[in-house]
């Protein structure tokens, strides 16, 4: 269990702020495959020690919506790639990506993102023998058996089927934009970095500020270790066009001090990564400021 501060002796936490003002201030307009220009800046980086709170933002409120992006990394973790999948995890949002469009130019089914998406990667990575592999099920052992060692990494990027040069059709509706994820055991805590290649600051990254927190909780819970910092390293950190007056809203709000989350009791006895589940969690000591509707998001 992560051992919060009393929430009156936790420090407010201003990096989610400081990003979203640094990319306005700063960043730089490119275009997009997406059609949308985006201001964007490189190489920016959060770290969260969970005793200070648990990375929910508070600049608007998310909290219809937290713990369904735990469920969808849920699915993930579990191999998920249609959305007949995902909505077993209470994930409704993957149709503008397995669109008939989408799909068919790919060679896929309609509802399927594709065998080097997210969920297929994480889960069914192909091995030398053509068997699949499981990378978050050898992830825990190996913490487990060698938890002082450098390598305990995961990784969604499967090149040969990503690539998108002499005329290859990539085999994801999405190339994977989060996930790079490397574990760290010092003193008795466990440590989570998760880079991401790619992050749309405004909608897309609180929700992985979420699931990868979520995750370092769910390790900890099956290691034995007691949960420690999350580090959060966006290589392309982005607020599209059409999100800037949003973001101006939340630049001009003050910051407040970081929620509690923690497992419930059936969380607490979870033993196999792939059974936990976004009701595993719960949310107190959130005081956001108000929800900010219809901001948009790129497909």
């Amino acid at each position: 269990m992560v051992e919060y501060l009393s929430f009156d002796k936790r420090q407010p936490d201003d990096q989610y702020r400081l990003l979203l003002k640094s990319i306005l201030t700063s960043g730089e307009i490119v275009p997009t495959r997406q059609g949308q220009e985006a201001l964007t800046i490189l190489g920016a980086q959060m770290r969260f020690d969970l005793r200070n709170g648990f990375p929910v933002i508070t600049n608007r409120s998310i909290k219809g919506f937290w713990n369904k992006a735990i469920g969808e990394l849920c699915a993930f973790i579990n191999g998920a790639r249609t959305t007949e999948q995902f909505a077993e995890f209470g994930c409704d949002w993957w149709d503008a990506w397995a669109s008939e469009e989408k799909c068919s130019k790919r060679g896929l089914e309609t509802g399927d993102i594709g065998p080097a998406s997210y969920g297929a990667m994480f889960h069914d990575w192909p091995d030398e023998d053509g068997n699949s592999y499981d990378q978050f099920e050898h992830l825990v052992k190996q913490i487990i058996e060698f938890p002082y060692d450098r390598t305990h990494l995961v990784n969604p990027w499967y090149g040969a089927w990503l690539a998108r040069d002499s005329g290859r059709i990539n085999k994801a509706t999405i190339a994977p934009c989060h996930g790079w994820v490397q574990v760290r055991i010092i003193n008795g805590r466990l440590h989570l970095h998760m880079k991401q290649r790619s992050g749309d600051v405004p909608v897309g990254v609180p929700s992985n500020m979420v699931q990868y927190s979520a995750l370092l909780m769910m390790l900890a819970q099956l290691t034995g270790y007691q949960p420690g910092s999350y580090i959060h390293y966006i290589v392309d950190a982005h607020i599209y066009t059409d999100q800037v007056q949003a973001a101006q809203e939340m630049v001009a709000r003050s910051s407040a001090s970081l929620p509690t989350v923690r497992l419930t009791s059936a969380g607490q006895k979870v033993v196999d990564i792939h059974d936990f589940r976004a009701e595993h969690f719960e949310l107190t000591d959130y005081h956001p400021h108000p929800a900010i509707g219809n901001i948009p998001v790129a497909t």
